[in-house]
């Protein structure tokens, strides 16, 4: 396996596990602070957000490669 193939594996799996290990840490700091609902929303509307700014990124970047 190349390299660069192992490197962008790793990073897609890797920081797949650490969203979702932000995903768990918001959702325990929502139920400990007793945030209810619509702090517990707004809490992963913040995660949610970086999330998606990443996302996006990454499909400019694969979008521009193609060029």
């Amino acid at each position: 396996m190349e390299p660069e193939v192992f490197e962008e594996l790793m990073m897609t799996a890797l920081v797949g596990g650490l969203v979702l290990f932000m995903a768990f840490i918001v959702w325990d700091l929502a139920k400990k602070s007793k945030a209810g609902r619509f702090g517990s929303m707004i809490l992963f509307l913040a995660l949610g957000l970086g999330v998606l700014g990443f996302l996006i990124k990454t499909f400019v970047i694969a979008g521009l490669e193609g060029i």
